[in-house]
């Protein structure tokens, strides 16, 4: 058969605006877009974008305090700075690369330097409004989808200066959005931190710190049993808070100009390798790397010129140097911060010296005591041949399953983890081969709670799924960037998925801390007439649904995973997928939810399911409604 002919001409050449490039490229703008169920969801990057201008007034120093109020679906963020020139506010939120940031000498440390950001919002709010308050006089311009609304007059006023920024992200391109009240908390305490003595007033809350990241690292560990008090240590572009715990892993919180790099960086990278030179030294011993960052809690803060990060959304820094031209390297800048000022601390304080020493020594034997059984497993889940038979892999694995995907890449990514063949065959046949993967359990975990980490190497399963995902040794080398448990939403799917999230939250809490960890929602109930259907997550939205129909509905109420026929199934894990976040939060003790949750203390939680049913039934009751004779249909293939 003869291969269709394409034409290509003068008239397949496009031209886009600023406003429809951002909107048909969003991705290129604040990376993957989401429904906030997320914290690096596109509908926090909008806020980050106008926070960011705030911040830099504030460092700049103009403006003590920030305004900030946050509904389900809209932001309203007031600073108190210099205010945007009053002939430029429309040029600087409509036309690209407009800004004052391009003026290094104004704001030399900025975080926001490519004159994007409030367009990105501008172009991808259904609504936005710009206020800039200079010296009595006023300036607004509203506008939608990028496109300018009305434009106000200049008027007198008697408010303050600054700049006020309210906006809605649009619903068509953050579908089913709402921002989340802990990742926004999250978002604005790291503001805080960075920025010691800057007021944010949240929704009425004030949100201050006097101390910087030492205050972060406090809340961050403040249910974590600390072998050491924390060290902090500040300099004039530099600023590290440290110490170690009894958690499994490695726990960062990095920073760039105020930037949450969220996946590290050149900085981060330094700040390891300057911590292992320097206690290596310290102490004359050579110690192996991993015992020594081995259960490390810090924050890392560093302030460079114009820093270059590895996408717009600014989660990765790719700076090697720290200023364009002329600057010292980044690996030079923090190995000399951490080896003058760390050493100097151990020194001053013996007694920490002596405590971590004790730390690096225990994780020591640790790795020593499960080596032989850590290499028998690897050798067991090489010869299982994961990839072909324990894992359905995504095609940006294929190629190479040890390679690392590009960033940009791996943000796309998804594990399912499912029990049993019949739910990850129908989630196979459904997913997006390109960046869906299935990982199939085999029976119910082990609970794993109170165990250690030779149990990862010693359960196949553990051991298995440890591999999938590559974090054996750390996050670095994560597959994927989203982790969905997918279970049935019965009694033994419940259970399976507390023991998995007993697992990670044991031996992985980087994992769920970085906000990689998800729950699969799926709909219990399938109402449908002959011109409707609707999938429905609840009981109040089962009913809901029956109030739509008219006359007599079948109401399906699906079992399980593996009896939802695939086609179906791609509607809930596609553009529409319904995710949960496993949130660890400051209040968060592991321990003690692990304790309650998995341990022996059977009368305690048989009382708290009893009451909970309690409340759930009676719910059930006053959501019930006077409905049409209803038939019920056994699900069908």
């Amino acid at each position: 058969m003869a291969e269709q002919q394409v034409s290509y001409n003068e008239d397949n050449i496009r031209s886009l605006d600023w406003k429809e490039h951002i909107r048909l490229r969003p991705g290129m703008y604040i990376g993957k877009l989401g429904d906030g169920a997320s914290s690096d969801d596109g509908i926090y990057i909008l806020l980050k974008e106008v926070l960011d201008n705030c911040i830099d007034e504030y460092v700049m120093g103009h403006g003590k305090e920030i305004h900030i109020k946050i509904e389900e679906n809209s932001a309203e963020i007031r600073d108190y700075g210099r205010g945007i020139p009053l002939g430029k506010v429309i040029d600087c939120v409509s036309k690209i690369n407009t800004g004052g940031k391009y003026d290094s000498k104004a704001f030399k440390k900025s975080v926001g330097l490519n004159g994007v950001g409030t367009k990105a919002v501008n172009a991808l709010s259904d609504y936005f409004l710009v206020k800039a308050v200079r010296e009595g006089q006023m300036k607004v311009a509203e506008f939608k989808q990028g496109e300018l609304l009305k434009e106000h007059p200049v008027t007198k006023t008697n408010e303050a200066n600054g700049t006020l920024v309210s906006f809605k992200p649009d619903n068509g391109i953050f579908r089913n959005y709402r921002f989340h009240r802990d990742h926004l908390e999250n978002q604005l305490w790291n503001y805080a931190y960075l920025n010691s003595g800057l007021k944010l007033n949240y929704n009425g809350q004030v949100i201050v710190s006097k101390n910087g990241l030492y205050d972060l690292l406090e809340r961050k560990s403040k249910n974590e049993d600390l072998r050491y008090p924390l060290i902090h240590l500040k300099g004039e572009d530099m600023e590290v808070a440290m110490s170690h715990g009894n958690h499994y892993g490695e726990q960062y919180y990095s920073f760039v100009n105020g930037q949450n790099t969220t996946q590290g960086g050149s900085h981060l990278n330094a700040f390891k390798e300057a911590v292992v030179e320097t206690v290596k030294k310290f102490y004359n011993a050579n110690y192996d790397r991993t015992d020594i960052l081995g259960s490390i809690v810090a924050a890392v803060s560093v302030r460079i010129e114009e820093p270059v990060f590895e996408s717009q959304t600014k989660t990765k820094l790719g700076s090697v140097n720290t200023a364009p031209e002329g600057g010292q390297s980044i690996r030079t800048f923090v190995g000399n911060f951490i080896k003058e000022h760390l050493d100097n601390h151990l020194r001053k304080h013996p007694e920490i010296a002596d405590a971590l020493k004790k730390r690096i020594l225990q994780s020591e034997r640790e790795r020593k005591e499960i080596a032989d059984i850590k290499k028998l497993a690897n050798q067991r889940a090489k010869k299982a041949n994961l990839h072909n038979k324990k894992l359905r892999d995504c095609r940006l694995h294929f190629s190479d399953s040890t390679k690392k995907v590009a960033e940009d890449m791996r943000l796309a990514t998804t594990l399912f983890i499912t029990e049993g063949d019949s739910a990850s065959g129908s989630i196979t046949k459904a997913r997006d081969v390109q960046t869906q993967a299935v990982f199939s359990l085999r029976g119910k975990p082990l609970n794993c709670y109170g165990l250690t980490k030779k149990t990862v190497y010693e359960n196949e399963e553990f051991n298995l799924l440890q591999h999938a995902l590559s974090i054996e040794d750390g996050m670095d080398d994560l597959r994927y960037n989203r982790v969905v448990i997918a279970t049935d939403a019965d009694v033994d799917g419940m259970h399976i998925r507390l023991l998995m999230l007993t697992f990670f939250l044991q031996f992985f809490p980087e994992l769920v801390r970085g906000n990689h960890l998800y729950i699969l929602e799926t709909p219990l109930f399938r109402v449908r007439d002959k011109q409707q259907r609707f999938y429905c997550y609840s009981e109040a939205e089962k009913q809901a649904a029956i109030k739509k129909l008219r006359g007599k509905p079948e109401i399906t109420r699906f079992k399980g995973l593996g009896e939802i026929s695939p086609d179906e199934f791609s509607a809930f894990i596609g553009t529409d997928i319904r995710l949960e976040p496993v949130i660890i939060t400051e209040s968060t003790d592991i321990d003690d939810v692990l304790s309650y949750y998995m341990g022996k203390n059977t009368p305690e939680r048989q009382d708290f399911i009893i009451g909970n049913l309690r409340v759930e039934l009676n719910e059930i009751e006053t959501e019930a409604v006077d409905a049409p004779a209803l038939e019920t249909a056994d699900v069908e293939d």
